[in-house]
């Protein structure tokens, strides 16, 4: 049977997001059905309700949820009812990147992830009157307390209790994003130099990540002083405020006027990208992860990348999301991933305070924890 839930929706013209009850379909052969423990708020969410990103609304956005599997459908394989999991990006699951371990690359990534619909055009998620809602946003549309996934979203992890599962929401994306981008594609070798433009929740992962590769500098870059400090406490040699200082004469500075080894780029500001492209040294390499507004553009010296550098983009940390996502939970479990620190948790009736306070930059990861009916929800 159908289920009837409440879902935050995304509205043209809107600058927050609207509790509603919603109806969703029930599992295709290839959906799960999934009752959402917590959630996180990316700023990729609030991208797509500023019209800065093409998703069609009003839509269900969300894509770091975490929760128990309720129901699946026929052709489901690796995950049961009861099991806890968290949610991920979608991919079709039989081109060849796909079947080799390289999903990010999938040749229907950006439709299947941005499109919010299923590939034949539906969606599974509806008002109470039946008017379609854009639904499967990268595969789950988790800003809700049941979501209708894809089974290639879903990863099933060993969580304890619903309060470790709500703790895991962020991994997802955020973290999965950080941690990968340094992990499986810079790959930096001991004594290696890495800077990271940008304090938010991907550039954080990322500093933590390299610390466990081993790289010789961390350098930090934000205009936030509690981000900068933060930055320390989980890793970073270096930070510089880049409101009040030079950032390029920093970074030579700290390289000996070499260039550092690897940028890794978070903020989507093309300014600080066409920087990042002077910064590193020959044969160095920037992670572009930050999205700016459709149609942006930065300029590159095309001499200075003949040298040798490298510019390259960053979906998901590159990852293979079912192998990677429970190594993170690991690492999380010994305290080598301590993103915690950055997590805060909001009722659901604190919705439009944690779209504020993401929007602000106080909060630099918020989870929206599923607890009782949100006050104020539409019918």
């Amino acid at each position: 049977m159908p289920t009837p839930t409440t879902a935050a929706v995304a509205r043209v013209g809107e600058d927050t997001f609207h509790w509603e009850r919603v109806v969703l379909d029930d599992p295709r052969a290839d959906e799960v059905l999934v009752r959402l423990v917590a959630t996180g708020l990316c700023h990729t969410d609030l991208s797509v309700l500023a019209g800065r990103l093409p998703t069609p609304l009003p839509a269900v956005l969300g894509h770091e949820g975490a929760g128990v599997v309720e129901a699946v459908g026929a052709d489901v394989v690796g995950v049961s009812p009861g099991d806890k999991v968290v949610l991920s990006f979608n991919s079709c699951g039989r081109c060849d990147s796909c079947r080799t371990g390289a999903p990010t690359r999938c040749g229907t990534f950006f439709p299947l992830n941005f499109g919010a619909a299923r590939p034949d055009g539906s969606t599974p998620v509806h008002t109470e009157d039946g008017t379609p809602l854009g639904g499967l946003f990268f595969g789950q549309s988790s800003m809700a307390r049941h979501a209708l996934v894809s089974a290639q979203s879903v990863v099933r992890v060993d969580a304890a209790d619903e309060e470790e599962l709500a703790l895991l929401a962020p991994v997802g994306c955020g973290i999965q994003t950080g941690v990968g981008a340094v992990l499986n594609l810079l790959r930096p070798n001991p004594g290696e130099t890495v800077a990271v433009f940008g304090a938010g929740a991907v550039g954080l992962s990322a500093v933590m990540a390299a610390r466990l590769s081993g790289a010789g500098d961390i350098v930090v870059a934000d205009v936030v002083p509690s981000r900068l400090a933060l930055a320390t406490e989980l890793g970073a040699t270096h930070t510089i405020d880049s409101g009040s200082e030079d950032l390029g004469k920093c970074l030579a500075e700290i390289s000996g006027g070499v260039g550092v080894d690897y940028v890794v780029e978070t903020t989507g500001a093309p300014p600080l990208l066409e920087l990042a492209a002077t910064a590193i040294k020959t044969y160095g390499t920037v992670a572009v992860i930050g999205a700016p507004a459709a149609g942006s553009r930065a300029s590159f010296d095309i001499n200075a990348l003949i040298d040798g550098r490298t510019i390259r983009g960053v979906t998901e940390g590159g990852s293979d999301r079912i192998t990677f996502i429970p190594a993170l939970v690991r690492l999380v479990r010994q305290g080598r991933l301590p993103y915690e620190k950055f997590v805060r948790f909001y009722a659901p009736d604190e919705l439009d305070k944690a779209v504020a306070e993401a929007r602000s930059g106080r909060t630099i990861k918020p989870v929206i924890r599923f607890g009782d009916i949100p006050k104020g929800t539409r019918s």
